[in-house]
């Protein structure tokens, strides 16, 4: 009755001490077992889930960060992802070598057992929309690990040394709670220092940053993403073990993103041709958003039935947001 996935999700909100978390998930495998006609089972754990809530209700907190130091709570925002890597759509390439350092933790006794220690630092860049955070996500995913996603807008701020004090508090947290630690759109943080706009202050949060990431020593995974590589600094690239550059999707990697997104429906009729040329210059979010389009298209205006029409109507319109 209780999916693999159900399972796996409570053990790791119960290890990292998320007990709104590991409710939730309990109370969904309630709901699953009343659709199943298992009512008893379900009325069971139902009454369980109640009576913790109301025996522990003053302790649970909303994450493990949260409850470490207050101010954390508004600086990063914490997921337990169920996206793997098979659900990514990005080159061969890309796929094998984000497939070995995932590896690299799973078997990191066979590692350190030779004296070597798996990679922990990465750089994600490349256009919006082509799979930077879902990776992320999908890696947090296949360690195990909760997905912390640093939230700038709360880190950077106008006040001389406020920023720095704030990323010594993510750091900490590195150490404190093991995790994917996201920090996206990062030249916020790691924008060149000889540019026309900098001052003082943005200097001092450049070498803030470049000195935590070169003291690291945590177990945790730091991943940094920009759409804008050609901003950061050359100083930042060195404090990383590895870079990985996405691309928009190939003809062959949209299809896939179409035919993953449009499973409900039979696609064996449209002409890939034309659906093809549609998905040139798209990202796979674009696309992603297109399909979803064009599957409500097709059920409110042509009896749930998928025409190449439907579906390149769908992807012209996305394009159109692109257009100055």
């Amino acid at each position: 009755m209780t999916s693999s996935r159900n399972l796996l999700a409570m053990i790791r909100s119960h290890a990292a001490g998320d007990s709104a978390h590991f409710l939730s998930i309990a109370e969904h495998i309630a709901e699953e077992a009343a659709r199943s006609g298992k009512t008893r089972v379900a009325s069971d754990i139902s009454a369980a889930v109640q009576r913790a809530r109301v025996r522990h209700e003053p302790a649970i907190r909303p994450t493990p960060i949260a409850a470490a130091r207050g101010e954390l709570a508004g600086l990063m925002r914490v997921t337990y992802p169920e996206v793997r890597l098979a659900d990514l759509v990005v080159s061969g390439d890309l796929q094998r070598r984000l497939r070995r350092l995932v590896r690299e933790h799973e078997e990191a006794e066979a590692l350190r057992a030779m004296d070597l220690l798996p990679r922990r630092k990465f750089l994600f860049s490349g256009p919006p929309g082509t799979g930077k955070s879902m990776t992320a996500a999908a890696i947090a995913g296949e360690l195990g690990l909760p997905l912390l996603t640093v939230m700038l807008d709360g880190v950077i701020t106008k006040f001389m040394g406020e920023t720095a004090a704030k990323l010594r508090l993510v750091f900490d947290a590195m150490r404190a709670t093991k995790g994917v630690y996201l920090f996206d759109e990062v030249d916020a943080l790691a924008a060149r220092r000889a540019s026309e706009n900098d001052i003082g202050e943005a200097r001092r949060m450049l070498n803030s940053f470049l000195m935590f990431l070169e003291e690291d020593d945590s177990g945790s995974v730091v991943i940094a993403a920009t759409n804008l590589r050609s901003l950061l600094d050359p100083a930042i690239f060195r404090r990383f073990d590895a870079a990985f550059v996405y691309a928009k999707p190939s003809s062959d990697e949209a299809r896939r993103v179409l035919t993953n997104h449009l499973q409900g429906f039979d696609a064996s009729g449209l002409d890939w041709d034309l659906v093809d040329r549609r998905t040139i210059g798209l990202s796979q979010a674009d696309i992603v958003s297109a399909a979803a389009d064009a599957a409500r298209d097709a059920v409110l205006d042509n009896s749930s039935v998928l025409t190449t029409e439907i579906v390149c109507q769908a992807l012209a319109d996305r394009a159109g947001i692109h257009v100055e």
